[in-house]
């Protein structure tokens, strides 16, 4: 191994390190008080240390919401801060919400009841909203053994121990966009879930964020640039879309998922089938947002 590199694996096993006294720092409180102090921390935290974000979550804000004033947006803002502390430890105790399914309700129980049972290939949609992570919650719990699409993380050491945080939620594993996880690259990780889906397979995605490549969608009444593959998938093999949003309830660490099913249209024209799939699925994220605009990741780039 050559100098670089050995610095390079010192430098992530270092991280890797930091990471593991976190966490075993915050699994060691009550969950209600860790979430709460992560809550404290990166509501007052979080503008300090990366402004660059928090001005970006305002600039987004002013698009969403023109008619709030400044005070009001930045309030918002850091309250979306505050959840994103709370999902940090809840992140890291998922274990905890498949222990304890009273801290869940599904509240779509007819579309619940309804197919899963008989699920066949599906594509389950979500949005950075709530804990987007227990957003697949209905297909582990239908037993659908779902896989997802997640963003890989450079550090190895740190990758694998976030997948093996999830892998209890995702049964049939992950499959990493960037150049960790088992697929490499975006074009490979694309075949692997078209094959994944077409085999049966229940796939989770969150496509809520800016896509150079992706299909410029309404969002709040400015175009977007949304990754389209999971409408693609959907629209090519036949298999149904799932919409999904995790709600936290007050400040707890209890949500409420609501499911939406979509339903793809298949003309003969393939192009507008995806474009309208995707126009209603952003539309239904903006009124889910406008619900509880507290609980969406705004410090994420959304246009361009």
């Amino acid at each position: 191994m050559k100098t670089k590199d050995r610095l390079r694996d010192l430098q992530y096993r270092f991280e890797y390190a930091v990471l593991r006294l976190v966490a075993g720092f915050f699994r060691a409180l009550p969950l209600n008080v860790a979430t709460a102090a992560s809550a404290y921390c990166w509501r007052r935290l979080a503008p300090l240390i990366n402004p660059r974000r928090h001005q970006r979550a305002l600039a987004n804000l002013a698009i969403a919401f023109p008619e709030k004033s400044e005070q009001e947006r930045q309030a918002i803002a850091l309250a979306h801060w505050e959840n994103l502390g709370r999902v940090m430890v809840e992140t890291m105790r998922i274990d905890r919400f498949l222990k304890e399914p009273e801290r869940i309700d599904i509240v779509s129980q007819n579309i619940f009841s309804r197919y899963k049972d008989k699920l066949g290939p599906a594509v389950g949609v979500s949005l950075h909203m709530g804990n987007w992570e227990l957003a697949i919650l209905p297909f582990t719990w239908a037993g659908a053994n779902p896989a997802a699409v997640y963003r890989s993380v450079t550090n190895p050491y740190v990758d694998q121990y976030l997948r093996d945080q999830r892998k209890d939620l995702y049964p049939d594993g992950l499959f990493g966009r960037g150049n960790v996880g088992d697929h490499g690259d975006d074009q490979r990780t694309a075949r692997a879930i078209m094959d994944f889906v077409r085999r049966g397979g229940r796939l989770g995605l969150v496509c809520d964020l800016y896509d150079r490549t992706g299909m410029p969608v309404p969002f709040f009444g400015k175009d977007a640039k949304t990754q389209a593959i999971g409408a693609m998938i959907a629209r090519r093999v036949g298999a149904r879309i799932w919409l999904s949003r995790c709600k936290r309830i007050g400040t707890q660490s209890r949500f409420e998922i609501e499911l939406k099913e979509l339903r793809v249209p298949r003309t003969a024209n393939q192009a507008e089938d995806i474009r309208w799939t995707m126009v209603h699925m952003q539309k239904q994220f903006e009124a889910w947002i406008r619900e509880a605009p507290e609980q969406w990741m705004w410090s994420n780039r959304r246009w361009s």
